[in-house]
């Protein structure tokens, strides 16, 4: 029943009620609701069009597509009809309360040289830049727009000091670390470098202390080796040392390489470039994609650093660079390159190469695959050429000369290839090279013969590891092997000399020292052996063991000092001098000539053993 809008508005103004105070105190709610809406009328759009027109098939596909539309519209939040929206109400006044906005002053002055610096340093490396300056200054706006990546916060981010500090920065903390650690190390410096020790004000030393010092070295008078130092960083903790090169023009450089040889665990390995000047950490850090087997320094380019590794690659780097373009070639693109690891890379001049004349030095490389190899410095890379193919002997057949000082020599038939693990250039003559073998024998070969071999010289019964002209006299050279022995040879003799054996383990390496023509050292399994020809020719003058869990890899001795050098499994090449060596006075290459005279004189091959 519906009432007319007058009379509801009448009786509405006849409804009269009395307020109390009661009604007055009383908590009124009033909750506001909308009320449902309702369709007065609903005439649905209805054109008819004769079947027969023309426009009657596009008018019913167009009705279909709307009927479609519609009955998909049920439900649908996204799709509006302008004509059933409603008033928007009016925006209400929110009051927020924020904490109070701290605003802070900040100046920086920027000079001329450090814009220029700065702008330098963008057009050698626009990429990098661009992208530290990036995450350092904007935030992790691209790692926050990505769902469930973290964000690095700039609190977090720790930038490169080399890309803070100026290069004069740089180079004043260079010389001041330098300097420190010469202060720290003066004493074992001295001692290196054999010159005399200076006191420190500072110390306080007690009055008999030097005295008691004196009195314990006149005591131990027996030969030693004292320890000096060790070069060693965390970048090089327990990591194994596979070769040492000095560094042939300036004497305080040196290199050495750390990796792992394993077959199964051929892993990146490192190279560094120590200086006598700083111990405590390497000048320059090289890293490598293999296991770097062997190092020598170039003689006329002393910036030139020759590696060979494990997989076969052999490598120059330019040890004047600090960046990763130090590596200047390598042998990686070379159709002749090695595929077996590179156990010896050696350095030659070109005087007997017969090669072009605007270079004055190559690289002469032994590998495992049974080939030496000469590698020359392109503009394009390196390039090589073989010199001799290693390989077994088959049949021998001895032929005696009729001639005063008669010898015999033997005459080999090669055909099997064999591992080639060590090779050593003549001292005086750069056309003669020994190489070593795995099947025990001992190659002389010549530049200028890459068919046949010169002479051999068999007596080791395994592999020989290491092979090692004298400095001092050319017709003499010592070789070790994994039988146990250690030969002193004669160029024109086929059977060694004299043969020392201390130990029934392998010995891995050998050298000459350049100071004395009669003394030699050698590993052989944890323990270094120091021999003395002039002083006893029955066992070493020295015997020096390894740490316990540590094996000694690497030997080297410093020249112009009473110094030797022992790397080790452990990633640390310790230093020891020799102390308390009775080493006579007189002209010593003669003797060496006159020992190996007297012993060959005598018409027998020394072998002394110790058990």
């Amino acid at each position: 029943m519906f009432c007319p809008l007058p009379e509801v508005l009448k009786n509405r103004d006849n409804i009269k009620q009395t307020v109390t105070e009661e009604m007055l105190d009383e908590v009124v709610e009033i909750c506001l609701t909308e009320t449902d809406t309702i369709s007065l009328i609903d005439i649905p759009a209805r054109s008819f069009v004769t079947e027969d027109a023309d426009d009657a098939k596009a008018i019913k596909e167009k009705n279909n597509q709307y009927a479609e539309l519609c009955k998909n519209r049920i439900g649908n939040d996204n799709y509006l009809v302008q004509s059933a929206q409603t008033f928007n109400g009016e925006p209400k006044d929110k009051h927020t309360q924020s904490d109070k906005v701290v605003k802070e002053d900040k100046g920086m002055t920027a000079t001329t040289w450090d814009i220029y610096d700065s702008f330098c340093d963008q057009n050698e490396s626009p990429d990098t830049d661009k992208d530290d300056y990036t995450d350092s200054t904007v935030g992790t706006s691209k790692g926050q727009e990505k769902s469930g990546e973290k964000s690095r916060s700039s609190s977090s981010y720790t930038p490169d000091p080399q890309l803070i500090l100026s290069e004069s920065l740089q180079h004043s903390l260079f010389v001041m670390e330098r300097t420190i650690a010469g202060k720290i190390f003066q004493p074992k410096l001295a001692a290196y470098r054999q010159l005399p020790m200076l006191e420190d004000p500072d110390s306080i030393a007690k009055p008999g202390t030097e005295e008691q010092s004196e009195e314990s070295e006149e005591s131990s008078s027996s030969p030693t080796l004292e320890y000096l130092w060790t070069f060693s960083c965390k970048l090089t903790k327990g990591c194994n040392i596979t070769s040492m090169a000095w560094n042939k023009i300036n004497p305080d450089i040196l290199a050495v390489a750390y990796g792992d040889c394993e077959p199964s665990n051929n892993k990146p390995s490192l190279i560094c470039c120590w200086s006598l000047k700083n111990p405590m950490w390497p000048e320059r850090v090289f890293h490598c994609d293999s296991c770097v087997t062997s190092l020598d320094f170039s003689d006329i380019n002393p910036g030139q650093l020759a590696v060979g590794m494990y997989d076969g690659t052999i490598a120059i780097y330019n040890v004047h660079r600090q960046n990763n373009n130090a590596c200047i070639a390598n042998s990686s693109e070379c159709s002749e390159r090695h595929l077996h690891p590179v156990w010896q890379v050696n350095w030659i001049k070109e005087e007997m190469l017969f090669l072009r004349e605007d270079r004055k030095e190559a690289l002469i490389s032994v590998s495992a695959d049974s080939r030496i190899t000469i590698w020359s410095l392109l503009s394009n890379g390196l390039d090589c050429r073989d010199l001799m193919e290693l390989r077994t002997t088959q049949n021998s057949k001895e032929k005696k000369k009729k001639a005063a000082g008669t010898k015999t020599k033997i005459e080999r038939f090669l055909s099997i290839l064999t591992p080639g693990l060590c090779l050593d250039i003549h001292p005086t003559d750069s056309s003669i090279y020994l190489a070593g073998t795995m099947e025990g024998l001992i190659h002389k070969c010549s530049l200028s013969n890459s068919q046949y071999v010169l002479d051999t010289y068999q007596k080791h019964l395994c592999p020989v590891n290491h092979i090692k002209w004298s400095p001092f006299s050319s017709d003499v050279f010592l070789s070790c092997s994994s039988d146990g022995t250690i030969q002193l040879w004669k160029q024109d003799q086929f059977t060694p000399v004299l043969s020392f054996t201390s130990t029934q383990e392998a010995v891995n390496t050998v050298s000459w020292s350049p100071n004395w023509p009669t003394i030699f050292a050698a590993i052989i399994g944890r323990q270094v052996e120091i021999w003395d020809l002039n002083s006893n020719i029955l066992e070493p003058m020295i015997v020096h063991h390894a740490a316990p869990g540590v094996k000694l890899t690497s030997l080297l001795f410093a020249t112009g000092t009473d110094c030797v050098l022992v790397g080790d499994s452990d990633g640390q090449v310790t230093v020891y001098q020799l102390k308390n060596l009775s080493v006579g006075k007189g002209k010593q290459v003669d003797t060496l000539d006159d020992i190996i005279l007297h012993i060959s004189g005598v018409g027998r091959s020394s072998s002394i053993t110790q058990s």
